[in-house]
């Protein structure tokens, strides 16, 4: 094992800190930490779905957020609002799950095909009692997918629609036989299948989407699967409503009484509340202190022992692995803007939120034998959003510019990492201050992602990476005056990547200065 040697910076390290921010190096004394990038498995790779998106029918995530009016002046495509797309190619989104979350299990399909004048109305009872004119269907969230060139993710109506309904959704997307539903996707404009294979069947069951026990829920489960059919060259993935938070009986009923032959992934939905609580206060997205800003820390690090708990009951039923634990809603969830509805879950976003998605992200490669796609709550104006939109104003967020950064571990080789984190410390309580992950791509480039939680103090690295040899290193950082520092409309960079100076090689190691309160991702060659 490793020995932690505290306060022992060296005048490298202070210069190295100093230029990576632009900053004197007059500076608070350096942590180290001795840190080891094992060899790793080829077969076990870091699935690019870690870093999927979710795009729900909430606030102005689809209208006024993808979904734009007419007479908006800003690049479109039809209505799509294409400045969100080329951002969003730009990180490679792997997968969008729509329609919902909650508004899934009140969606019709069928309202929302066809000629859009002569679509129904809705009211979206979910989230702020509006009115939808159902003009972003299914083949508009189709057409978005293809112009991000990502997979659809689907989420059927368990909670108030029907297993026809649903199979019928399915045939309509899926089949090119001579059959009703393809004559009518043909009218509407598509005639070639589209080939949809991720399925969720039914969104959070334990509550909204029916307030099911697991025991009934896999019973309905079972009954919806077995008219969800696979299509010529189309295989569904199945996937199962999975559990709330650490709800360890939910995840144990499903796998028991489902069984993972009939399942090709299991949902799980964790938040990261700043106050821990649902009731009152979620917390401030901006203006907060630091008590607020270790609480929602702290927090987002249950993560770890959640996905744990739940992978270990997943392995009693399928110690193959085979099944997929997907956390297809997770990240900080705050109360809302002041004057904005509260059933639209606008919120800013500030550095905290892109070290919160930087930890996330590290947890779930750390887990990637079983966690093999999740989904940030979500891409467009709503929660931990990765952009913001005003009229024809747009932003990039701080969590857009983590995910920039780690788009590089999407489907690379996974390089276990042992070290020993020193502690930040707060008000009589502890959390490790370090986290990191590391990868392997296919042209045998390393990737180590680091997080710094500790707002003031450097973290120094000694490397070692026995079995990789690189003659290079450079790397990028995320970093800012402030942990409540976020991006306006007026001052979209605020809080922007810049290059990372602060890690050199030093014989077959690697030497790192990682500065407080900082995402820094290193490519070595």
């Amino acid at each position: 094992m490793f020995t932690l040697v505290k306060n022992s910076p060296t005048p490298f390290r202070r210069l190295a800190f100093a230029a990576a921010l632009g900053l004197a190096p007059l500076l608070a004394p350096a942590q180290t930490v001795q840190l080891t990038v094992q060899p790793g498995n080829p077969k076990l790779v870091i699935s690019k779905d870690i870093q999927g998106q979710f795009a729900e029918h909430l606030g102005r995530c689809i209208y006024g957020g993808f979904w734009v009016d007419p007479g908006l002046d800003v690049p479109k495509q039809g209505r799509i609002r294409m400045d969100i797309v080329e951002a969003l190619k730009k990180i490679h989104v792997p997968n969008l799950r729509w329609p919902g979350g909650c508004f899934a299990d009140t969606y019709h399909w069928h309202d929302g095909v066809g000629p859009a004048a002569q679509r129904p109305k809705m009211l979206n009872l979910w989230w702020g009692n509006t009115l939808e004119d159902n003009s972003f269907g299914t083949h508009e969230f189709m057409e978005l997918c293809g112009l991000l060139g990502t997979e659809p993710y689907l989420a059927a109506n368990v909670g108030s629609g029907t297993v026809q309904e649903m199979a019928g959704w399915m045939e309509y997307l899926n089949s090119d036989e001579d059959t009703p539903l393809v004559q009518e996707r043909k009218k509407n404009g598509h005639p070639a299948p589209y080939k949809v294979s991720w399925w969720g069947i039914g969104n959070e069951s334990w509550g909204c989407g029916g307030n099911m026990t697991p025991e009934y829920y896999s019973d309905v489960y079972k009954r919806y699967a077995t008219f969800a059919h696979d299509y010529p060259g189309t295989r569904l993935k199945r996937i199962v409503s999975g559990a709330n938070g650490d709800d360890a009986n939910w995840t144990e009923v499903c796998m028991k009484n489902i069984g993972p032959s009939k399942m090709w992934g299991l949902t799980l939905h964790q938040y990261t509340l700043p106050t821990g609580s649902w009731s009152g206060s979620k917390g401030k997205a901006t203006g907060f202190g630091e008590d607020m800003y270790f609480s929602t820390l702290r927090n987002c690090l249950k993560m770890d022992a959640i996905v744990t708990k739940h992978a270990a009951i997943m392995d009693k039923y399928d110690k193959e692995k085979k099944v997929a634990l997907l956390v297809d809603e997770w990240g900080v969830w705050t109360d809302v803007e002041p004057g904005t509805n509260p059933g639209f879950l606008y919120q800013q976003n500030s550095l905290r939120d892109a070290l919160v998605a930087g930890t996330t992200l590290n947890i779930f490669n750390n887990h990637c034998d079983r966690v093999r796609g999740a989904n940030l709550a979500q891409a467009v104006n709503v929660l931990q959003a990765l952009v913001l939109t005003d009229k024809e104003k747009m932003l990039l967020t701080p969590t857009y510019h983590v995910f920039d950064l780690y788009q590089v571990h999407q489907d690379a080789e996974y390089l276990p990492l042992q070290f020993n984190s020193p502690d930040y410390a707060f008000g009589g309580e502890k959390i490790p201050a370090l986290n990191a992950s590391a990868s392997r791509d296919k042209n045998g480039a390393v990737h180590i992602s680091l997080v710094n939680l500790d707002p003031k103090k450097t973290l120094t690295l000694e490397t070692a990476l026995p079995g990789v040899s690189f003659k290079t290193v450079t790397g990028r950082v995320l970093t800012s005056a402030s942990v409540s520092d976020y991006n306006t409309f007026d001052k979209p960079n605020t809080v922007t990547l810049a290059a990372f100076t602060g890690a050199r090689k030093r014989g077959d190691k690697l030497a790192v200065a990682l500065p407080p309160k900082s995402v820094v991702v290193l490519e070595l060659k």
